[in-house]
């Protein structure tokens, strides 16, 4: 059975969305972002970079841990973290070509 749409129901959490994605009167400042809820996306492709690079340097460190034959590193643990590096650096890479992507985007718009 289909349940059918209270269209008093959709307005009401259509307002209150609205408010909820209205930009705020004053600019957001790194603290008050964060009470808000809101993210700020510079800190966040920052941190995932960071995050990825740091991923990269462990794999290196394994690998070449492992090639001067560290007994305390096995192969699994270094197939592991270069599997990981290479995983977070294509995802990095994706979202980097969706950004570019919608700058173009958003240039090719007339005004």
């Amino acid at each position: 059975m289909i349940k059918a749409i209270d269209p008093n129901q959709l307005l009401t959490q259509m307002r209150a969305l609205q408010a909820q994605a209205s930009p705020a009167t004053q600019p957001l400042s790194a603290d008050n972002a964060e009470s808000n809820g809101r993210v700020d996306f510079g800190n966040v492709m920052k941190q995932a970079i960071g995050e990825v690079n740091n991923l990269q340097k462990t794999s290196g460190d394994l690998k070449t841990s492992f090639e001067l034959g560290d007994p305390n590193v096995n192969l699994a643990d270094v197939m592991i973290a270069s599997e990981k590096a290479s995983v977070a650096f294509e995802a990095t890479l994706q979202v980097r070509n969706k950004l570019i992507e919608a700058y173009q985007e958003v240039m090719r718009m007339s005004i």
